[in-house]
């Protein structure tokens, strides 16, 4: 996968964590637990700006960011996707442990073992996963030569602009 079509991939999986923050918040007063769903609206939203700002950063800014850590990147986006849909999820299972502040105000008294353990991982995960993507995205801009001309930047090449 090229950088260009990577970063494009990123900047449409924000759009759509975007729109279905949009339309999950629709659903929000439907739930038993509806604090904990506004959690997941909050997650859809917030992860799919830092996407599209990821994606796009990707495509515009003058970079070092190499095809394995691209392909990291993306799949923090896919393990993003499970984190905000499990915590969607979450606002019919009200489960307690990982998010015990929103849970206590919500009035949660604990979900099943295994929704409690899914909540648990796909946190877990996500957050890995976006620490350690946009930390390949502060290396790669560090490691920039501004005097190379080779950049993996989507740019035109006619330079009459």
């Amino acid at each position: 996968m090229s950088v260009p079509s990577g970063g494009r991939q990123i900047v449409i999986h924000g759009i759509a964590m975007i729109l279905a923050g949009l339309v999950w918040g629709l659903v929000i007063p439907l739930t038993p637990y509806p604090r904990l769903a506004l959690g997941a609206h909050i997650q859809f939203e917030t992860n799919g700006l830092l996407f599209t700002a990821l994606g796009l950063l990707l495509l515009t800014l003058p970079h070092h960011v190499g095809r394995k850590s691209l392909w990291v990147m993306l799949g923090s986006t896919w393990a993003t996707w499970l984190m905000a849909l499990s915590e969607a999820a979450n606002g019919w299972w009200g489960t307690v442990q990982m998010l015990p502040i929103s849970a206590g105000q919500s009035g949660a008294t604990g979900g099943e073992p295994w929704q409690e353990l899914a909540i648990k991982l796909t946190h877990i995960t996500a957050a890995f996963g976006l620490i350690l993507s946009w930390t390949l995205l502060m290396i790669g801009f560090l490691k920039h030569d501004p005097t190379s001309s080779s950049t993996n930047v989507l740019v035109p090449q006619d330079k009459t602009w």
